[in-house]
C-alpha cells in the first residue's frame, strides 16, 4: 500500500507541476475556482484568525481569505504550486511543500483548515484526517469542497482512476463521508451538494 500511496502522490506531484503556470486555464484550475466562493462563505462563517490551505495549489483560495489581518499558510505537494502562491501572495502567507499526511505545523496552530479539490487525490484520506485534525485548535472548523458524481458513472471514474497518471485516487459517495470524517474524531457540521461537487463543515 505505500508503494501504491507513492505513486499517487508522485502522479499528483508531476501533474501539477506541469500545470503550475496556467493553471486557470486547466479544467481542474475552473473547477477548483468555481468551489472557492462556497468555500471561503463556510469559513467566513466563524471569522478565524488563523486559516491553513491544504493542497493550497498556486494560492488563488489564499488570496480571497488575505485581509492583511489574520494568518494564512497553505500547504501543497506541487513545489511548482507554491512557487505561483509565493509570486503571488508574496512573504506575509506561510507557504510550504509539504505532504498533507505530514502538515508542518505545530498543533492546535489553526482554528479553520479549507481543503479544496484536493482530497480525491489523497491515498490515505484517514492519515491526511487525523493530521487536520491535529492542527485544528479544540473546536476548530474544517471545510472540504471536491468533486461528486452520481452513480454508476462515479463508479467507472474511480476504476479508471486506478489507471490513469493524474494522481486522483477516489470520488467519494455523500453516503461516505460523514463516517470517514467522524472516524478521526471531527463531528460534520454541514454536508452539501452542488451539482458536481459537495462541501462539508466539520467541527474539531
Amino acid at each position: 500500500m505505500k508503494v501504491k500511496a507513492l505513486k499517487y502522490k508522485q502522479r499528483s506531484r508531476a501533474r501539477f507541476d506541469r500545470m503550475a503556470g496556467d493553471y486557470g486555464a486547466h479544467l481542474a484550475g475552473k473547477h477548483a475556482a468555481s468551489l472557492y466562493g462556497r468555500v471561503v462563505k463556510a469559513i467566513e462563517e466563524f471569522n478565524p484568525s488563523a486559516i491553513l490551505d491544504v493542497g493550497c495549489g498556486n494560492g488563488n483560495l489564499l488570496a480571497l481569505l488575505n485581509d492583511g489581518v489574520r494568518s494564512l499558510a497553505g500547504a501543497d505537494l506541487s513545489p511548482e504550486m507554491i512557487k505561483q502562491a509565493r509570486a503571488k501572495l508574496g512573504d506575509r502567507v506561510d507557504l510550504k511543500i509539504a505532504d498533507s499526511e505530514a502538515l508542518p505545523w505545530e498543533s492546535g496552530a489553526f482554528d479553520a483548515l479549507s481543503c479544496t479539490d484536493s482530497f480525491h487525490h489523497y491515498p490515505n484520506p484517514q492519515k491526511v484526517l487525523e493530521e487536520m485534525r491535529r492542527v485544528l485548535k479544540p473546536a476548530g472548523h474544517l471545510v472540504i469542497a471536491d468533486p461528486w458524481a452520481p452513480q454508476p458513472f462515479r463508479w467507472i471514474v474511480n476504476f479508471f482512476f486506478k489507471f490513469g497518471k493524474s494522481g486522483d485516487v477516489k470520488l467519494y459517495s455523500m453516503e461516505e463521508w460523514r463516517p470517514l470524517i467522524e472516524a478521526s474524531g471531527f463531528k460534520v457540521v454541514r454536508l452539501e451538494r452542488h451539482k458536481s461537487s459537495m462541501l462539508l463543515v466539520a467541527q474539531s
